[in-house]
């Protein structure tokens, strides 16, 4: 383990996700002192028994605080000390919610809340977990990769959750741009997050594997997706977070390549034979998944991606920082064989 960053604190938000997970064992592999936020405190074992999968053993370095992203509680404790954050927390979709306002008000607001603390304390720099979803939703025609330069067409048809993404990341750079008083911002917007699973908190793109294993989906959706491996979103967060020529900048952390989910099912069935024999093999017309949605609130989001042209570019941090992601096909089955490493899939 590297000691050189020893003195050096991380809040990282969201110490329990997917991607927070990661996060921290690549900042406590590189000798950071680590801040950990949890909506529990009652959470810490399952997070440590998380990353011991992950290979840490040692938590001497790593301490946690009980924060929620819709109260003011503890802000200014968690980031007092901390050079960094990485404020990867944020509310998660609302099936049966009655209006956009439920998702878009705390997602804004909790993107305030820690950018305020974050400033107050005196942070470098705060890396903000942001997504595709602020990038290419709601557009129509598109036939060229979308880019760092593209944004979400809010009046455009997208489902309310990617909405709250893109409001949130703009209100993070309006921040910035008007009250931020020399605190810098990066932003990582990742495309759909495979990569080894640690536990049963893991991102909604595995979701899509789990459930093609179990044989729950029947017949894939034509909805189209670029992927990327938890791995290589985590270590673009530590380059965004101390790279000089990242403050400032957003980061695309995508491979690059838009697979379609029958796509998805091909890559299963070819690596894993036996064991992906209730995986689909055929695709779902249109109308059946917006049929279907009408009735069932969980494919409403689905029902605005059908047909979507999706291919991103990666090149901006590839070049930029130097980043060099796995294959998508890599990402794919390394969420697939920890799924069932675990014994996550229902036989």
């Amino acid at each position: 383990m590297k000691n050189s960053n020893n003195s050096t604190a991380v809040l990282v938000t969201g110490g329990s996700g997917f991607i927070g997970t990661h996060c921290i064992i690549k900042l406590l592999e590189q000798g950071y002192c680590v801040r950990a936020t949890l909506r529990s405190l009652s959470r810490q074992n399952e997070v440590k028994s998380m990353l011991k999968k992950g290979g840490i053993n040692a938590f001497d370095n790593l301490s946690f605080i009980e924060t929620d992203l819709s109260e003011d509680k503890n802000w200014d404790l968690a980031v007092q000390g901390c050079s960094y954050v990485l404020h990867i927390a944020s509310p998660t979709p609302i099936v049966n919610y009655k209006h956009e306002d439920e998702m878009i008000n705390p997602a804004k607001e909790g993107v305030l809340r820690v950018l305020r603390a974050a400033r107050a304390a005196g942070v470098k720099r705060v890396v903000l977990t942001s997504a595709y979803g602020a990038v290419g939703m709601g557009n129509r025609n598109r036939t060229i990769p979308y880019t760092e330069k593209d944004w979400s067409n809010l009046s455009g048809n997208l489902h309310p959750y990617q909405k709250s993404k893109t409001i949130a990341e703009k209100t993070a750079w309006e921040f910035i741009t008007n009250e931020g008083g020399g605190l810098e911002l990066s932003v990582v917007n990742p495309v759909a997050v495979m990569g080894p699973v640690l536990g049963t908190d893991y991102s909604h793109s595995n979701q899509v594997v789990k459930k093609m294993l179990e044989g729950e989906i029947k017949a894939c959706p034509k909805v189209y997706c670029c992927h990327v491996d938890v791995r290589d979103v985590a270590d673009l967060h530590l380059l965004a977070m101390t790279h000089p020529k990242a403050a400032g900048e957003r980061f695309l952390a995508t491979t690059g390549k838009a697979l379609s989910m029958l796509d998805v099912a091909g890559i299963l069935k070819k690596n894993l034979g036996e064991l992906a024999v209730k995986v689909p093999t055929k695709e779902m017309p249109n109308w059946i998944v917006r049929a279907a949605a009408i009735f069932n609130p969980s494919l409403k989001m689905l029902a605005t991606l059908l047909g979507k042209y999706a291919e991103t570019s990666g090149d901006k941090a590839k070049q930029l920082l130097n980043w060099s992601p796995r294959s998508s096909e890599e990402a794919i089955m390394a969420t697939a064989d920890s799924m069932l490493a675990l014994g996550l899939i229902k036989k």
